[in-house]
């Protein structure tokens, strides 16, 4: 019932309530009577009361029905979307689960790596730049003295860019080339008439430094066994078993690098295997000419040559290893066995030669010149190397003999063997506490890691080093005979100090005193020699 309805019920009693009071009034009716109209009127009351509250639940429950109708509204609503997602979900085919990368990028001590996830298979880019600059101050003995001046500046002693890596875990590999050198730059080959253009007077200049494989997939009694093939830098002798990015000095001694230039060195051609385990290491090879060698032997312009060949041994090993300390040996050989031989010319000859430990200019202090009819050459050494917490000293001595016994019908025929000999010693000292560690695989110790690496935000100042070195060759033989060499006799004290900024990063600053005792000829004794002081900052960035 609608409150219109209640309202006019009520009003109709109010009017009869009203009536019966007049006609009361009017007839005078009895008491009886008005008790009976209000008894009524309670009733009504009553009533009216019941309506009311009928009308109130009347009205609660049509809310309720509309609010169970809305939520019924809204689930069938809901249900409806649920369908419809569920079939555009069945028309969408389904992914299956994100496939796992192959490839897994590293960068271990700052060199771009990417092996597969198995790290079976992997490949790397390998860098290094040596920017070298410094002065000399040049004495020559007299006016015959040759050169009469080294030159001042700066030189790449090394700029190499390539690639390593392995397949299939046992293979491995480097391409690498150097764009630096004695004299940084290309070498020409070619020629104007019989004059050679291009030449520079550092020698083997940008080429060709790495360039192998081997497998390592054999290991033989307990240890590792790597066998070897291509262009490479053979590990023999001690100083050429350590890294260019970790000799304490900017220049190797002249003594090894004479050695080493016979039949072994960088840019070598060379098969082999070596064989280590972490006490002890023994390697072979068979190696051949340089890259960037002429590979004619009747080419007139530029000057060509039959290839040579040789042969090199190495055995070494950590002797004596502690806490903080230990103690290295080693022995080497060298055999030149088949010089290179000039078919034009019907000569067969061999220079040793080196500049006087830096590169700044390339020109060299000590020479034999071409030695005539060399049939072969041997060359034998010592190494030994100790460290006592970050002390580290090294050193080797090396004898040569150069056979001149070749049938080449130029004088002089016959001629007695050449004997040469040379040797260094070294010591440095790592102030900041760092020591060099022990790398088996070489036979040789590595460079310096500074614990605290520069940092202004950090506090740290990396690791610096002190090291001096005293190194002398000596190239004459049999002076006083027509047959004899003066080649000359070099001595160099090398001071040093390195700042290792990081594990990428290292500055040098050499300084080394020199003196070159020789004489015009082997049967001259003229003064030819000369005196030299030279300082030089090498800035290096390796990975």
């Amino acid at each position: 019932m609608s409150r219109t309805r209640i309202a006019a019920t009520a009003i109709g009693l109010a009017g009869v309530l009203a009536a019966s009071q007049a006609q009361a009034q009017t007839a005078s009716s009895s008491d009886q009577e008005i008790a009976l109209l209000k008894q009524q009127l309670k009733m009504l009351e009553q009533k009216l009361d019941k309506l009311q509250s009928q009308t109130a639940a009347n009205t609660a429950a049509t809310a309720k029905t509309k609010v169970e109708a809305k939520a019924e509204a809204k689930a069938e609503a809901r249900s409806e979307a649920k369908a419809v997602v569920a079939n555009a979900n069945a028309a969408i085919p389904l992914k299956g689960p994100v496939p796992v990368s192959g490839a897994v990028v590293t960068m271990p001590n700052n060199r771009p790596t990417i092996c597969t996830a198995d790290g079976a298979n992997c490949v790397a880019i390998t860098s290094r730049v040596h920017w070298d600059v410094g002065g000399y101050n040049y004495r020559p003995n007299t006016a015959a003295t040759v050169p009469q001046k080294l030159d001042s500046g700066e030189n790449i002693r090394r700029a190499r860019i390539g690639v390593v890596g392995k397949f299939l875990e046992d293979w491995n590999f480097a391409l690498i080339y150097d764009f630096g050198g004695s004299s940084d730059g290309f070498g020409g080959t070619g020629a104007a008439g019989a004059t050679p253009v291009g030449f520079l007077p550092g020698g083997g200049t940008s080429g060709i430094e790495n360039a192998w494989v081997s497998y390592t997939g054999l290991k033989p009694f307990g240890g590792k066994l790597s066998i070897e093939a291509g262009v490479m830098d053979l590990a023999w002798t001690l100083d050429e078993s350590m890294s260019s990015n970790d000799i304490p000095f900017m220049e190797r001694a002249s003594v090894g690098l004479i050695a080493q230039n016979i039949a072994a060195g960088d840019f070598r051609s060379a098969i082999g295997a070596r064989w280590y385990n972490d006490v002890f290491w023994a390697g072979a090879y068979v190696t051949g000419p340089t890259t960037g060698a002429v590979h004619s032997a009747s080419s007139v312009s530029p000057p060509g040559t039959s290839e040579q060949y040789g042969a090199v041994a190495r055995v070494a090993g950590q002797v004596v290893s502690g806490n903080g300390y230990s103690v290295h040996l080693g022995g080497d050989a060298e055999w030149l066995i088949q010089p290179p031989r000039n078919l034009i010319a019907n000569t067969q000859t061999l220079t040793l030669s080196d500049r006087p430990e830096l590169r700044i200019d390339p020109t060299t202090l000590i020479s034999t010149g071409a030695i005539a009819n060399v049939a072969g050459a041997q060359v034998y050494g010592v190494e030994a190397a100790a460290t006592y917490g970050s002390l580290y000293l090294q050193g080797e001595y090396y004898w040569f003999n150069i056979d001149r016994n070749a049938n080449t019908s130029v004088p002089l025929i016959g001629a007695p063997s050449l004997k040469f000999q040379g040797g260094y010693a070294e010591a440095a000292y790592v102030l900041t506490g760092e020591s060099r560690k022990y790398n088996p695989s070489n036979a040789a110790y590595g460079g310096v890691k500074p614990n605290n690496p520069f940092s202004l935000d950090g506090g740290g100042w990396g690791a610096w080093e002190i090291a001096g070195r005293y190194s002398t060759m000596d190239l004459n033989n049999q002076l006083a005979t027509a047959a004899g060499i003066a080649g000359g006799r070099q001595t160099v004290y090398t001071l040093a100090l390195n700042w290792y900024v990081n594990g990428n990063v290292r500055f040098m600053l050499d300084y080394l005193h020199g003196t070159v005792s020789k004489q015009a000829s082997p049967i001259s004794t003229a003064d030819v020699g000369s005196k030299f002081d030279a300082i030089a900052m090498r800035t290096q960035f390796a990975f």
